[in-house]
């Protein structure tokens, strides 16, 4: 049976998890067990439902209950249902919920490397990507397009920030992904170790296009993306076997690192 619960009190400690922890804070890196991320909207709850992730609470606005989310608070069961009108909802929050939902859910397990890699053909490398938004629509493309498994840098972004998750519709929950501890070495050895070859997208002078036969043919590839702005640190592009480059028209030199790992995921998945 649902617990519902009106919010009364604003300054309710249940109601710190939406209105007063930091992402930081809910990331919880001296605890990673007792990790908290917030999903947003029905259809993101559903699929981290779906890959097994424990929800906590439930905030969302009172037409909801008997609505769109009345699915959604019986697969979560006997759980609290904290419920307001919106503008009640976005005081609370500091940002309207347009979507009407959010799940505060525990962090799910993480795989090794070797074990998000396992029966991949097609893999992508996020170096450093900081913004969230870009690294959700990553995550939607990786999905979308063939990708098996997503790897992270140490300082790349958290992809269960709400951010990233929204901007991913819940894709984040569908493709394995894993942290690499050390990057570019013994990261990238370890990639080789698990039989990929690797191509960093980058604008060198000694870059292929992304459409050569030789990066087309290769079993196992592992698709390497840089930061916004900067792009992949030169040590990196000095570890792999391939540099490419999408070709550009009208003297643009670049597009956007979302933009790109689109294009890149198309044109290098595996046939």
């Amino acid at each position: 049976m649902s617990n519902i619960i009106e919010i009364k009190d604003f300054s309710s400690p249940d109601l710190d998890i939406f209105a007063r922890l930091t992402e930081k804070q809910l990331r919880n890196r001296l605890e990673p067990e007792m990790g908290i991320f917030i999903a947003e909207s029905t259809k993101v709850i559903g699929l981290a439902l779906d890959a097994g992730c424990e929800p906590i609470s439930l905030l969302m606005e009172r037409k909801y209950i008997e609505g769109k989310a009345r699915d959604i608070i019986t697969r979560c069961g006997d759980i609290p249902v904290y419920t307001a009108d919106s503008n009640l909802l976005a005081r609370l929050t500091g940002f309207r919920l347009t979507r009407g939902v959010l799940c505060a859910m525990r962090r799910p397990h993480l795989p090794s490397v070797e074990e998000a890699c396992a029966g991949a053909s097609r893999v992508a490398v996020l170096e450093g990507i900081a913004d969230s938004t870009n690294v959700g629509a990553i995550f939607r493309s990786a999905a979308a397009l063939g990708i098996d498994a997503v790897l992270l840098t140490p300082s790349c972004c958290d992809p269960l920030c709400r951010r990233a998750v929204r901007v991913s519709m819940g894709t984040i929950f569908q493709v394995p992904w894993a942290r690499i501890s050390q990057w570019p070495q013994p990261g990238m050895e370890s990639l080789r170790k698990l039989g990929f070859k690797t191509v960093a997208m980058s604008l060198s002078y000694s870059s292929v296009s992304i459409d050569d036969p030789q990066l087309m043919a290769q079993e196992k590839l592992a698709i390497i993306l840089g930061t916004e702005g900067d792009g992949l640190a030169p040590n990196t592009v000095a570890h792999c076997d391939y540099t490419a480059r999408i070709p550009m028209s009208n003297k643009v030199d670049s597009l956007n690192v979302a933009a790109a790992s689109a294009v890149a995921f198309w044109q290098l998945r595996a046939r």
